[in-house]
C-alpha cells in the first residue's frame, strides 16, 4: 500500500486552507475597494488629511500580511508535512512550495514579504516609495490566491478528506 500523504496532517492543513481562504476573501474586498480608487503619488500624499483613506490603506496592508504570514508560516509547511516533508526553515519551505509547483517563484514571495514594512511606515515618509510598494503589493496578492488555489487542487487531486 502507498499512501499519497501523512493522515495525521489532514486536519491541520485542512484547517489552514480554510483560513487561508477567508483571509483570502477579506484581502480581496480591500483590494478591490482600494484599488477603485485612482491611486497617484499626489493621493498617496494627501492621505496623511484623509483618515478614512488612510484606514483602507492600512485595511489592506494588515490583511496583506496576515494572508502572507498564513501562507509562509502555517498552509504550506503544514501541506509539506502532509506529504511527508520537513522543511526546516521559512526558506526551505518556500523551496519546496516551488519545487512542488505551489508557488510559481519562491524570489517573488520574499520580495512580497519586504513590502510588509513599506505598507506600514512608508506613507508617512515617502510617498514614491510607498506608492511603488502598493502597487507591488497589489500583483503579489495575485501570487497569494495562485498558491491557496493551488494547494486546494493538491488536497483535493491527493484525496485529503474536507476538514
Amino acid at each position: 500500500m502507498t499512501l499519497a500523504y501523512l493522515p495525521e496532517h489532514a486536519h491541520q492543513v485542512r484547517i489552514s486552507e480554510a483560513l487561508a481562504h477567508k483571509e483570502a476573501e477579506h484581502l480581496r474586498y480591500s483590494l478591490d475597494t482600494l484599488f477603485a480608487l485612482p491611486i497617484s503619488l499626489t493621493w498617496v500624499r494627501d492621505l496623511a488629511q484623509q483618515p478614512a483613506l488612510a484606514e483602507k490603506v492600512e485595511a489592506f496592508a494588515s490583511r496583506f500580511s496576515r494572508l502572507q504570514d498564513q501562507l509562509g508560516e502555517k498552509l504550506l509547511p503544514r501541506y509539506a508535512a502532509l506529504v511527508g516533508e520537513s522543511p526546516k526553515t521559512f526558506l526551505d519551505t518556500l523551496a519546496f512550495a516551488e519545487k512542488a509547483e505551489l508557488l510559481s517563484n519562491a524570489d517573488t514571495f520574499i520580495a512580497a514579504r519586504r513590502l510588509r514594512k513599506a505598507l506600514v511606515h512608508e506613507y508617512m515618509q515617502d510617498a514614491e516609495i510607498f506608492l511603488e510598494s502598493l502597487l507591488a503589493a497589489r500583483e503579489a496578492c495575485e501570487l497569494f490566491f495562485d498558491v491557496i488555489d493551488k494547494v486546494s487542487s493538491e488536497l483535493q487531486r491527493l484525496g485529503v478528506p474536507p476538514g
